[in-house]
């Protein structure tokens, strides 16, 4: 498990205190927060302190908070009025860091798209004008780059007013009212997604993995096996093996071995709950991770301007560092547009293309090719994997409702979150993977389709069922209010 600053702890804490009704015990705040019993046991006291909290204490001396004057603070004055003000003023600092960053990247494939049409346009049009006395043949060359630059600003045209970037409804070009709201993203957002996403969806997993575990403990008289463990996390026998050690040294948890040598791994302190109310233990599945929240059709655009960008930026680096001295070609004129409108200086100049014009729009176009590459390649690996996580999750949970009588073929599902590309594979992998818990037996019907009989896991479930069953609950039961401070 990965360790949680003191300050995050007793923010959960804190707001797992405020959204509670009647008293709360360590254990409750627990299942709430998904932290370590220990970690819990320090920031308690702490929120209570601070927030006027009420101690009672049952008959089996735990300790039940409640909150009787409401949920403020006591703590009051310039002090804490800066502290708080110096942490929100931080968090909006960093939201603006992020915004500010998103703009700047829109700006350079916005901007520099521009200033390179723009230039073009220029250049066009005094090679147009250069060109405008000679013969039949240059003008039908000049057509040509006519219709060629002309293309490009008709592109920019379609993509400023028609395109999905601007969030714009087409009813406006005509002067009619929008008789829907514009969709999409501000354009900002829409560039930062596709170079870096739209951040992970499973951020908060292994929280929800440790809270639908402690609810099951919970729901089960605070007994676990691993198969349940695995089927909850999705976790590979090895990992989970290794897990629940630490899950256990967390919140307080023992192994046991049953009179048939099961190991079961007991939580009799995540017991000492006050919320008599059931609780859900819906097992949570890792969701898809998407390229981009972009439509197909946008993020191609973004694909066209950063490659006009780095076409451009190529050619001033290109001249930069060799200088051109042919003809009066179009090229030539772009050149020549570019090189007037900085002062016709040319040790300026020179400096100017090969780091303005050149430099940094090729290192940041392709930067802007290789970051999204990367990533989905990331992305699909990762896909891959949590698909097969989903699976066995699934898959385990049917081996070890019917252990004797499991047909790989059977282990599928029809969430596109549980169901890889090569399921077949994926099935044999987690029969293989349950082999942890003992070799299965290999029985062949008569269609030629394998059965496989897990002794072992039948074993386990058995043996821990009859370990819950001796299991009167007698500590699950707080008793009487013996004392309270109110």
């Amino acid at each position: 498990m990965k360790p949680i600053s003191e300050k995050k702890a007793y923010v959960a804490v804190c707001e797992a205190f405020r959204r509670s009704g009647e008293g709360i015990t360590v254990a409750d705040l627990a299942a709430k927060t998904a932290l370590p019993l220990s970690v819990v046991k320090e920031a308690a006291p702490k929120a209570a302190d601070e927030y006027n909290g009420s101690l009672s204490v049952t008959e089996s001396g735990e300790i039940l908070y409640s909150f009787p004057r409401g949920f403020k603070s006591r703590y009051r004055g310039v002090g804490v009025f800066l502290k708080k003000a110096l942490s929100k003023a931080g968090n909006v600092l960093a939201v603006f860091a992020k915004w500010a960053f998103k703009v700047w990247i829109m700006l350079m494939l916005i901007g520099y798209f521009a200033f390179f049409m723009l230039l073009a346009l220029a250049a066009l049009l005094i090679s147009v004008a250069g060109n405008s006395s000679n013969n039949s043949s240059s003008r039908r060359s000049g057509d040509g780059a006519i219709n060629l630059v002309g293309g490009l600003f008709n592109m920019i045209i379609r993509l400023w007013f028609y395109s999905e970037l601007f969030n714009m409804d087409r009813n406006y070009a005509y002067g009619r009212r929008p008789t829907t709201k514009p969709r999409g993203r501000p354009l900002h957002k829409a560039i930062f997604s596709y170079v870096f996403g739209d951040g992970d969806p499973n951020t908060t997993i292994e929280q929800r993995h440790k809270t639908a575990v402690i609810a099951f403990i919970q729901a089960n008289k605070g007994v676990i096996n691993l198969e349940e463990y695995i089927a909850i996390t999705g976790k590979t026998p090895f990992d989970a093996d290794r897990e629940i050690a630490a899950f256990c040294a967390g919140f307080g948890g023992s192994p046991e071995v049953t009179d048939d040598g099961t190991i079961v791994y007991r939580f009799d302190d995540l017991l000492l709950k006050a919320d008599a109310s059931a609780r859900s233990i819906a097992v949570p599945y890792k969701q898809l991770r998407h390229f981009s929240g972009n439509t197909k059709k946008m993020n191609r655009w973004f694909a066209v301007l950063n490659t006009v960008n780095l076409l451009f930026g190529g050619y001033f680096l290109y001249n930069a560092l060799i200088p051109q001295t042919g003809g009066l070609t179009l090229f030539n004129y772009l050149y020549r547009v570019a090189f007037v409108l900085i002062g016709n200086n040319a040790p300026t100049a020179q400096t100017f293309f090969l780091h303005a014009l050149g430099i940094v729009p090729v290192v940041f176009s392709l930067l802007f090719w290789i970051i999204p590459v990367v990533r989905y390649m990331k992305l699909k690996k990762e896909n891959a994997g949590l698909k097969l996580e989903n699976l066995r999750k699934i898959g385990t949970r049917h081996v070890y409702t019917a252990p004797l009588t499991v047909k790989p073929a059977e282990i599928k599902s029809s969430m596109a979150e549980a169901s890889p590309e090569n399921l077949t594979k994926a099935q044999d992998t987690i029969i293989k993977e349950l082999s942890f818990f003992g070799s299965p037996d290999i029985n062949a019907e008569e269609n030629g389709e394998v059965v496989y009989s897990f002794a072992g896991i039948k074993r386990d479930k058995a043996a821990t069922g009859k370990y819950r069953d001796s299991i009167d609950g007698g500590k699950s039961d707080l008793g009487k209010v013996i004392f309270s401070a109110e």
